[in-house]
């Protein structure tokens, strides 16, 4: 199994797409193997991660399409982890492979993948660290993560991502709420998005307001919009991006408290592994019934 994870990885490096999608499989549902392929990943820095959020209906899988055919046309070889929400049934991705990303399915230079959130909070899938981490071994220029628009307990993308843009549309509801919500303190760029809609001009200035405030001094969080479906305003988009990207030089705040948190999961993961729920169900049965039963007294023989 060794050898068989060595030439995995070595396939991966390679860029081999078949390779990437039998990897991010065996991370995903910790298949055998996926401790190892793991442990062998590099520090490379290649690809750099952005993170497409937005309140659902924001138009965000169209930006990204749009984003895709933007950066193809310079050569870029980009990756696509699409996290959708999970079908109630079988956990899986309940919208599958976007549909509307179907032209590039084929295209050597895009990679595609949905998760599913599994119940995951913060819009993400639960191993989406690995998942991205595995991605980024491959020799891409970008690596999109798009998800699932849950609202404001999506700020974990801000700790995964290199540039998080926060994409809304003139009609999300109330401007006033939308500009407080949570999920606004986590862009590095906004975008209005269907910036041809009647109140698009508003929520844009409203925006440039807000970014004003939140500067204190230092630079404003771009506001860029655009009209995704047509193209318009993509240069810029893709442009600021960039510029964004080129400009950090130290690793967000966000970024090592998501690695702290991480890091604290898989060294209690681990120190747990040997503990089953099923026999300390028995056995805190057993014990409940003794006199003088202590819950905290019983937890201390797991310590």
């Amino acid at each position: 199994m060794q050898a068989d994870i060595k030439t995995l990885h070595q396939q991966i490096r390679e860029g081999n797409f078949r390779a990437i999608a039998r990897g991010i499989t065996i991370v995903e549902n910790g298949l055998e193997g996926h401790q190892e392929l793991l442990l062998a990943l590099s520090d490379r820095r290649g690809a750099r991660v952005v993170g497409i959020t937005g309140p659902p209906g924001a138009g965000k899988s169209t930006l990204v399409n749009a984003l895709l055919s933007h950066w193809l046309a310079e050569n870029k070889k980009i990756a696509v982890i699409a996290v959708d929400p999970s079908s109630p049934f079988n956990y899986g991705a309940l919208l599958g492979d976007r549909i509307r990303m179907s032209e590039y399915y084929t295209n050597p230079n895009i990679f595609i993948r949905s998760l599913a959130t599994r119940g995951a909070l913060g819009g993400l899938n639960a191993r989406i660290i690995e998942i991205t981490d595995v991605v980024k071994e491959a020799p891409f220029d970008y690596v999109l993560v798009e998800t699932v628009g849950v609202g404001q307990s999506e700020v974990e993308i801000a700790g995964l991502a290199d540039c998080t843009v926060v994409t809304l549309v003139p009609e999300a509801g109330d401007e006033v709420q939308t500009l407080k919500a949570g999920i606004m303190e986590i862009a590095n760029i906004f975008v209005v998005n269907k910036a041809d809609r009647d109140g698009a001009e508003g929520l844009y200035r409203n925006l440039r307001i807000l970014a004003h405030e939140r500067a204190d001094g230092g630079a404003e969080t771009p506001v860029v919009k655009t009209v995704a479906t047509d193209g318009v305003g993509l240069p810029e988009l893709a442009d600021t991006i960039t510029g964004y990207l080129a400009a950090q030089q130290s690793l967000p705040e966000k970024r090592l408290h998501l690695l702290v948190e991480k890091c604290w999961q898989l060294v209690q993961a681990r120190r747990m592994s040997d503990i089953r729920m099923t026999a300390m169900a028995a056995e805190l049965k057993t014990a409940m019934l003794q006199p003088g039963f202590n819950l905290y007294a019983f937890a201390t023989r797991y310590f």
